[in-house]
């Protein structure tokens, strides 16, 4: 079944928010939306009767069992899209989540499973977060929070949490993206700033916030 932009949006942005709370209060959907509270509880009613959502007023939301699939189809869509539009046209990190928002929206299933073949089935997208594949499996991906990463052990950077344009811009200053080698060589107690060590540039400072919204994975010793 073919699904309005609108309710796309819904089903995912509720999707986004059970990952943090299992039942999703209006309010927070409202905010996460950017639109009024009574907008949001017409939508709810409408998923509701297409069985994508459970909902009760006052009660909060979540999805059903094909509600999360419907979910996980359109960010399936969204991450091939922005991996395809930064390793094929060009475009930077920072560029892709709104372009990527409009192109979720082609229902095609012919067309995405071309798209994910042509890229080599990859498992993640340009900012390190997983695809779900055909079936809407989702990878899962052993990672480290970079606050969380023991002095001098070398990792990589294999995702980013808070895609906003000013982070990847910032990260894009500081020349640090996914796959990025680095080491956390000294922690401050005052502020919590780490001092990280990157190969061929000089020691760098970054805050807390930051580090907090940077994820690792270890490297292997053979690759050091």
């Amino acid at each position: 079944m073919k699904y309005s932009s609108s309710k796309e949006n819904y089903i995912k942005a509720i999707f986004h928010l059970q990952q943090e709370e299992e039942v999703v209060s209006t309010n927070s959907l409202a905010r996460a939306l950017s639109t009024k509270p009574a907008s949001v509880t017409d939508m709810l009613k409408k998923l509701k009767t297409q069985k994508l959502l459970q909902y009760q007023p006052y009660k909060g939301v979540k999805l059903t069992g094909e509600g999360k699939k419907l979910a996980l189809l359109i960010i399936r869509k969204h991450r091939l899209w922005e991996l395809f539009l930064v390793e094929k046209l060009g475009f930077g990190w920072e560029e892709v989540h709104e372009i990527a928002e409009e192109l979720e929206h082609i229902s095609s299933k012919k067309l995405i499973d071309r798209l994910d073949q042509f890229l080599g089935n990859p498992k993640t997208d340009p900012h390190g977060d997983p695809i779900p594949d055909s079936l809407g499996r989702m990878p899962e991906i052993q990672q480290t929070c970079l606050l969380d990463l023991p002095l001098n052990i070398p990792a990589d950077i294999i995702s980013v949490s808070n895609q906003s344009t000013s982070m990847l811009d910032l990260l894009k200053h500081n020349k640090i993206g996914i796959g990025t080698r680095l080491e956390v060589i000294k922690r401050f107690d005052f502020d919590r700033s780490l001092e990280i060590r990157i190969p061929m540039m000089p020691d760098l400072t970054i805050s807390e916030q930051l580090a907090a919204n940077l994820f690792v994975a270890y490297v292997a010793a053979a690759k050091r």
